[in-house]
Parts: structure tokens; C-alpha cells; sequence
């Protein structure tokens, strides 16, 4: 009996086949970063679905800021740390003020004990010759002098304030200053902007900042502006949102903003605030909880220098223009108070235009992606919490809640600003230091003083 004429099977593709090779070779091949990237938006798309899909009384309790717990978790963090910390012995200036800053950013006082332990530890941090160490004996270095000054100047007693050695300090940033004009993070350390700017930020909250501390630093930050419009650590080097900041920061505190090509650096910030809402770091990278701040804030700072940026624009600003003089001049006593004035000067601006960035989306991948249940805040789900997404998380959730307000910065944000009930609402923050704005006037004044 004749079988139906069919087509013979082909037989199943297997290695070495030479067709099977071609197919693989065409099919697009995902890098590593995509493929977490697909990993995120999926956990975040579940988490955004829940909300979606629920009843307005869970989707008020979704969207509430968990103080108690987060303030439960800070707290105890101050008294008491696992073995595991060990790991972060010459950072332990940091998480003071990780900690101490959030819990001021949640509205907490701190017990009197707690506060005065704190500057007795910092006390024992200051270098003999200046600045601040990791711990007890260790080597003076920028990032941790940053630390332990914003925190002294969060708690804001008389006996925080006064402990700043500002003479040794002074000298000790003077040793740190290069020929570039920028400064290393420590004797023999890496030169870039967050030194520039932890410098900068530190000289100009004591009231140290003068001419010759001042010198040659816009012109180094200005060449670490790259082609994409963001500020990278080092000249030549990828655009980041944490130097974009560190940069962007210091130079309003010179005064030399303009040196910066602002329309390119709006541009490049708010394009990092992704599909999951929150901010990446850099270009084709994950979001990352700590960005709120680093991001937000640099985009927010923007928002009151819209008079440059249209001045720019008007004039086809190109950041290839070749370097311009010195603007810093010679040293005198009135520098320091000039220099202190602009970081003063500056809170006190209106913001100029709402926010460049979507503020409200923002909010809510912090409060639904960042916060964990137990306390503390994370980069992301899936993610452990830790001390310092905690403050950065909760510095970003400020600076989103506040950049809708325009020509209204003594009243507190509309209803609407905030996501969630209004008691999420969290203390105003001086975008250009991180520390709450309250405890910066009470600084201000205090180094002031003559």
C-alpha cells in the first residue's frame, strides 16, 4: 500500500549545525544590564499593579510614609550596630550622619545624651592638624570631614558647633588644594569633584570660604562636563549623578554657575528619572533609591537658576568656549562673608519654573520600590535596607515634595505636592548642603558671628 506523499521532518536543530549558528547568531543577545534591567521593571510593575487595582482606603495605607518604623530603625542604629559593620570602621562620621540627618528629616529630636555622645565621638575624630578621620586616630579625610560637619551642624547645640575647629580646618583644605585648583579627598588622595565639592560645601557652612580656596575650582569642575551634559568624577571621564550634583552645587556656591553649560545638564538629569520612576545614576544603568537626592536635587537647584538658563539658550552657549579668567580676585576679610552669603542668598530665590522632573512619580517609588516594612528605605526591591539609602531616600522624598512650590518658599507645599496623606510631608532640606533648613539658618548664624 502507497503512503501519503508528505514532506520528509526536518531534523531538530543541534550544535554544530550550520543554520543553527546563523539563527543565533542573528538573534539580538541581551547584556547583562538589561537583562537586571528587565528584572526591575517587573518587580516594580507588580508592586504599581497592586496599587492600581486597590480600593482608595489600601491605597492611602500603600502610600504612607512609615515614620515610626523608619525612626525605630535610625535610633537604634545610633545606639547599636551588628559585627558586620566593622566592614565600614573608617566611615562611622557617615553614618552618623546618615542617620542623624534622616531622623531630623522625619521631624525626631534626639535625646540630650545621644546628641553629646555624638560630639564627643566626632571631638575624637578631628585631626590635631585639621579635618576629620573615618574613626579615632585615623587620617584626616574630605568625604568624612563633610560627614561629621553636617551632622554637628544637624544637631545645632552650641556645644556641636563650637567643637569645629575651623582654624585647622581651614589649613587642612589648603593642604588639599592642588595646582589644578581642585582638591584631593586626603594626603596623596584622588583628585576630583566630590572633593571639590565636600571642600567647598564644608568651607562655605563654617564660613572658611575665601579667594584662595575658592581659586581655579569652577575652571577644574567646568572640564569635568561632558558631551552628554551631566558632570563626571574627573575630566574626560562618564557623566554621573552624584558628581553632577557634587559639580552643580559647587559652583553655585562660588558663584561661577554660568561656567556650566545648564541647558545640557537639565537635559541629561531628567532624562535619568526612568520608566520605574525613580532615578538612575548614569546612562543605561538601573535606578537606584540613593538618586532621588543625588538627581532630584540637582535637577531641583535648576529650577532657580532659569534666568541663566535662558540667558544661555539666548546666546547659544557652548561649553567648548575656552577657559575664562580667575573670577575668585585676591583674598580679603570680606571674601569669606561674600562666599558664605551665596549659599544664604540662594535658598532665599523662588523657584523660577515647576518641577523639571516628575515629582509625584518620584514620591511614589519612594514610598511603594524604596521603603522596607520593618524601617529604613533601599536602592530598590529586592534589595536589603541600610542607613544610607535611608538618607538619600528621604532627602530625595523632600526635595520632591518641595520643587512644585514657585514663588511661595515661606508657605509649605499644596496637598496635592505631597502623594499619600499630608502627614508625609517631611522637613524642608538646603538643597545645596543636605542638612534640614532650620539647622542651616541656626549655623549661618552662628559662624556669623565676629
Amino acid at each position: 500500500m502507497d503512503l501519503p506523499s508528505q514532506s520528509p521532518p526536518h531534523p531538530p536543530p543541534h550544535e554544530g549545525c550550520p543554520a543553527a549558528d546563523r539563527e543565533a547568531d542573528e538573534a539580538p543577545r541581551l547584556t547583562v544590564t538589561q537583562v537586571e534591567q528587565m528584572k526591575v521593571e517587573a518587580k516594580v510593575a507588580d508592586i504599581y499593579r497592586v496599587l492600581f487595582g486597590a480600593a482608595p482606603n489600601t491605597k492611602s495605607v500603600m502610600l504612607e510614609l512609615w515614620r515610626d518604623q523608619h525612626i525605630e530603625y535610625l535610633t537604634r542604629g545610633l545606639k547599636y550596630l551588628e559585627p558586620s559593620f566593622r566592614v565600614l570602621d573608617a566611615n562611622r562620621p557617615w553614618l552618623c550622619y546618615w542617620m542623624v540627618h534622616a531622623l531630623a528629616l522625619l521631624d525626631e529630636t534626639l535625646d540630650e545624651d545621644v546628641e553629646d555622645d555624638i560630639v564627643d565621638f566626632l571631638s575624637r575624630c578631628q585631626d590635631k592638624d585639621g579635618g576629620y578621620g573615618g574613626g579615632p586616630g585615623q587620617l584626616p579625610h574630605l568625604a568624612t570631614t563633610y560627614a561629621a560637619v553636617n551632622t554637628l551642624i544637624t544637631i545645632g547645640s552650641e556645644k556641636a558647633l563650637s567643637s569645629i575647629n575651623r582654624d585647622s580646618l581651614y589649613k587642612f583644605m589648603l593642604r588639599m588644594k592642588g595646582t589644578s585648583g581642585a582638591f584631593s579627598m586626603h594626603e596623596g588622595g584622588e583628585i576630583d569633584v566630590r572633593a571639590c565639592y565636600t571642600a567647598i560645601s564644608v568651607a562655605s557652612l563654617i564660613n572658611i570660604l575665601d579667594g584662595e580656596l575658592a581659586r581655579g575650582v569652577g575652571n577644574y569642575i567646568r572640564r569635568c562636563q561632558t558631551y552628554e551634559g551631566g558632570i563626571a568624577g574627573e575630566p574626560y571621564a562618564e557623566a554621573h549623578g552624584g558628581y553632577t550634583f557634587c559639580g552643580l552645587a559647587a559652583m553655585i556656591l562660588l558663584n561661577e554657575v554660568d561656567k556650566l553649560d545648564l541647558p545640557s545638564l537639565i537635559d541629561w538629569v531628567a532624562f535619568r528619572q526612568g520608566v520605574e520612576y525613580g532615578f538612575q545614576g548614569r546612562t543605561n544603568k538601573l535606578v537606584d533609591g540613593c538618586y532621588s537626592f543625588w538627581q532630584g536635587a540637582a535637577v531641583a537647584l535648576t529650577q532657580k537658576l532659569m534666568t541663566v538658563v535662558e540667558e544661555q539658550l539666548k546666546s547659544s552657549y557652548s561649553n567648548k568656549r575656552p577657559p575664562g579668567d580667575d573670577a575668585c580676585g585676591t583674598i580679603s576679610s570680606t571674601e569669606a562673608v561674600h562666599y558664605a552669603k551665596f549659599g544664604s542668598d540662594f535658598i532665599k530665590k523662588s523657584n523660577q519654573i515647576g518641577p523639571l522632573f516628575h515629582n509625584i512619580a518620584l514620591q511614589q517609588y519612594i514610598l511603594l520600590c524604596a521603603q522596607v516594612l520593618e524601617g529604613g528605605l533601599r536602592d530598590k526591591p529586592g534589595k536589603n535596607r541600610d542607613h544610607y539609602h535611608s538618607c538619600y531616600c528621604l532627602s530625595g522624598l523632600s526635595v520632591s515634595q518641595y520643587s512644585a512650590m514657585v514663588d511661595s518658599d515661606v508657605c509649605p507645599p499644596l496637598p496635592q505636592h505631597v502623594l499619600g496623606p499630608y502627614s508625609n510631608l517631611l522637613e524642608p532640606i538646603h538643597p545645596l548642603y543636605n542638612v534640614v533648613i532650620d539647622k542651616y539658618h541656626t549655623a549661618y548664624e552662628f559662624f556669623s558671628r565676629e
